[in-house]
């Protein structure tokens, strides 16, 4: 007898209004300094619930590739709040320069990520993390030296993904810390299939959110998050060099301990932009089906889509998306690496 299959949710490509969103609200940090000293200011403030041995989950890109988070940033970062921390990768699931452990080591050899030691998680194996309450999985395959830390840093460059619509917090621990072998194939591939990325749109929202809840559960409050909306592209930076050129303005930092509300903040704030600096990245977020990022973690219970945003450059009061990103400026390379 056939195993009943999961049903996909729907409307991952109609945005819902604030007004519209119901339930608590967490806060969210927001600064314009797009620099080493907004990051830190950024990340000192939802820092409270790290300690122990801290992972530093950062996309560190291909080779060469331009837009991730400088790592001049990072290195701030960690020298002055993360010492001692490491930051923490998995190998990729397609065949490119961090496929393996030696080509990602190379990799990140390249890129200068030289200046802390750089743990890349599968490299000796994987482990099953329980996912709770999961329509697609009950468990999760990820690296296997995630399950050494006491507590997780969450640095995510906020931009398009090819698949996923749109690359958040979400995104970052979903599919960044399942294992390349085993639980990429889990969220990308249906198994028998010829085609490696063929399941799309919801579903393939909802297994990462699966994924993700998996890594947030098993921090528990030791988990925390920083995006920043900076060269957002509407490609991943899993695409390097080959990435579509950015057109969408630089916003700012966002910082919370709700992965949910941190991601649907970076997406509000987009949908808030004109409709000429938004066009893009709105194409391939609801093109994708994106959107059902947003709310299947709302219905894991994984955190909040609705949030007080602050205004870090203004002692902390609340402003709304539209304020924050009233008068943007075009786009134009920075050359911070």
């Amino acid at each position: 007898m056939a195993e009943n299959r999961p049903t996909a949710g729907t409307d991952g490509n109609i945005y819902i209004p604030y007004s519209e969103r119901k339930g608590n609200e967490s806060i969210v940090y927001f600064t314009r300094d797009l620099s080493a000293q907004g990051l830190i200011k950024m990340y000192e403030k939802v820092n409270g619930n790290i300690h122990g041995k801290v992972g530093v989950k950062v996309h560190t890109g291909e080779q060469h590739g331009p837009n991730i988070i400088p790592r001049s940033w990072v290195k701030a970062l960690m020298e002055k709040d993360l010492e001692g921390a490491h930051i923490v990768e998995t190998n990729t699931y397609y065949d490119g320069d961090r496929y393996t452990t030696e080509k990602h080591r190379k990799t990140l050899e390249i890129n200068g990520w030289t200046f802390a030691p750089v743990d890349i998680l599968d490299e000796f194996g994987t482990a099953m993390l329980p996912v709770k309450n999961g329509k697609w999985f009950t468990e999760m395959s990820v690296g296997k030296n995630l399950l050494n830390y006491d507590s997780l840093v969450v640095l995510t460059h906020f931009k398009g993904h090819t698949q996923g619509g749109f690359g958040g917090s979400n995104k970052n621990i979903g599919i960044g810390c399942a294992d390349g072998r085993i639980g990429k194939a889990m969220i990308h591939t249906t198994p028998g299939s010829s085609d490696q990325w063929d399941i799309k749109t919801e579903e393939f929202m909802e297994r990462i959110c699966e994924s993700s809840k998996a890594t947030c559960d098993f921090f528990g409050k030791n988990i925390t998050f920083v995006n920043v909306m900076r060269n957002m592209s509407v490609s991943c930076d899993c695409e390097g060099l080959a990435a579509a050129p950015v057109v969408t303005p630089n916003v700012g930092i966002l910082a919370s301990t709700d992965i949910l509300a941190i991601d649907q903040a970076c997406v509000d704030l987009v949908y808030s932009m004109k409709p000429e600096e938004k066009k893009a990245l709105v194409e391939r977020i609801e093109s994708r089906h994106g959107l059902r990022q947003l709310t299947y973690m709302k219905e894991l219970g994984m955190g909040n889509n609705r949030y007080v945003l602050l205004d870090s450059d203004h002692d902390d009061i609340r402003i709304t998306p539209q304020n924050a990103v009233k008068d943007l400026k075009p786009w134009t390379p920075d050359g911070q690496m």
